[in-house]
């Protein structure tokens, strides 16, 4: 049985930047609230759940 060459790679050096910092979540939440409140269509409900999850999973100030 052959085995592969082992894999290698370059790593970029610059501190790796999160998706969303804690701020733009929170900002991202509060349109989503606020989608929840204009559209009173089941999209607007699902909005307001995902916010209220995503609420539950952003660190505290």
């Amino acid at each position: 049985m052959e085995t592969a060459e082992p894999v290698t790679g370059d790593y970029p050096n610059e501190p790796r930047v999160p998706v969303l910092t804690a701020t733009e979540a929170r900002e991202a939440v509060g349109y989503m609230r606020l989608l929840e409140t204009l559209d009173l269509t089941p999209r607007g409900r699902a909005a307001g759940q995902l916010a209220a999850d995503l609420a539950q999973r952003i660190p505290a100030e």
